[in-house]
């Protein structure tokens, strides 16, 4: 990013990493002065909240869809269980929660670097990190070495530099997604693309919503793979999409033949870690807290560390615009960690209350109908504005034990 001018040929920050964590985290420390594949995003009221901050919300709103409800049905018959009115939910946050596209968000935060004078480099890979006590830097597949005072790692689920903090691997789910992204012309049924859709059943889960002004239609499938169960190294095969969904109600097995066959995406999040920074190291976005997708928060949580760490960044400048670097990154590990561990840890039952079978599925599903559609209880902890002190943290929401369903005698 910006030079420090008497540290010639010295980085203040470098940024390693170019998805949406990456980008997102550069912009938002440029602001401060410091320098196709895939489908769609779920984006809630906590991260168009920082769009809306950053000038960027329109612009994404014009390449997304600001759904009116987000329903969830049973995937075996069909049934509405619960919705959330996000045309309330948007009076309730003051943002509005909206779906776009992968790539649509990633440019827009690409663009976004350039206009900030962001340097981006490509096909740089990183394969090693170093703190220096006064510095940080990574060396690269070709042997070059950079420094800088700073560097965000921002490198994915098999980050490298996590590997500094603890040896851990990624968990598999034994889960499996398949993705599809297809204009609504070739999608042969009818579909409300003012609803977020997902419906939940045993060992799996579909979800659709619209794309691009409603120009296209999002689709995601998932299921648990028998053969991953079984240990077998080729699993989440389509013989295993079919059959998976072969039972399921005529609205869910009617988006199965649109979903690409050619590639699929297994499941993998990691066990949380309390510590995010190493010296002048600091891990963001997926190295830091991989999540199962089940409360469509991964991308939100990136943005958010890039946020909450830019400004910590603002609250530790001098009047002579020095960053206090030690104090910010550990403001930054002092509140973000608890957060996204909770979200991870969330997001894991959540998976399983989604893929319940036999009496807990019905005890689910009585508790869910039972739901006020403009109830926030279950919201309020991760809708609200981002936590930037371990305080502003809010409550977790109470939990419901499912033996508390009362269930109708069968006939």
């Amino acid at each position: 990013m910006s030079d420090i001018p008497d540290i010639p040929d010295v980085a203040d920050v470098i940024v390693v990493g170019g998805g949406i964590g990456g980008l997102s985290a550069a912009y938002a420390l440029a602001r401060q002065g410091v320098g196709e594949v895939g489908a769609g995003l779920q984006i809630a009221p906590n991260c168009t909240r920082i769009l809306d901050e950053y000038g960027l919300l329109d612009e994404a709103k014009a390449l997304g869809v600001v759904p009116e409800a987000m329903v969830m049905r049973d995937a075996v018959d069909g049934e509405e269980l619960t919705r959330l009115d996000l045309v309330d939910l948007e009076r309730t946050y003051g943002f509005p929660y909206m779906v776009i596209h992968r790539s649509d968000l990633h440019g827009i935060f690409l663009r976004a670097c350039r206009r900030a004078g962001v340097e981006l480099l490509t096909d740089q890979r990183v394969v090693g990190y170093a703190d220096t006590g006064v510095g940080a830097r990574v060396e690269l597949a070709d042997g070059r070495v950079e420094e800088a005072t700073v560097v965000i790692a921002a490198d994915g689920l098999h980050s490298v530099a996590r590997r500094l903090l603890v040896q851990d691997e990624p968990v598999s789910s034994s889960y499996v997604a398949y993705r599809a992204a297809v204009p609504i012309a070739d999608v042969g049924r009818p579909v409300d693309l003012s609803e977020v859709v997902v419906h939940v059943g045993p060992r799996c889960h579909f979800v659709h919503y619209g794309l691009r002004g409603g120009e296209m239609l999002n689709q995601v499938a998932v299921f648990e793979s028998p053969k991953a169960l079984a240990g077998v190294e080729e699993w989440g095969t389509p013989d295993e999409l079919d059959a998976a969904f072969a039972a399921t109600a005529d609205e869910v097995r009617a988006g199965i033949p649109l979903m690409w066959r050619d590639r699929w995406w297994r499941m993998f999040d990691r066990d949380p870690v309390m510590t995010w920074v190493h010296g002048r190291i600091a891990l963001l976005g997926d190295a830091a807290h991989p999540p199962l997708q089940y409360m469509a928060q991964g991308a939100v949580m990136a943005i958010e560390d890039g946020w909450v760490l830019a400004e910590h960044v603002a609250r530790q400048r001098s009047a002579d615009g020095a960053v206090g670097w030690v104090a910010a990154l550990a403001a930054y590990d002092a509140v973000r960690p608890e957060h996204c561990r909770r979200v991870l840890t969330t997001a894991r039952a959540w998976g399983e209350l989604w893929h319940l079978d036999g009496e807990q599925r019905l005890q689910r599903n009585a508790i869910l109908r039972a739901r006020d559609p403009h109830d926030y209880t279950f919201t309020d902890w991760i809708y609200g504005p981002t936590a930037l002190t371990p305080k502003d943290e809010p409550p977790m929401y109470p939990t419901i034990p499912l033996d508390s369903a009362a269930l109708a005698a069968a006939p």
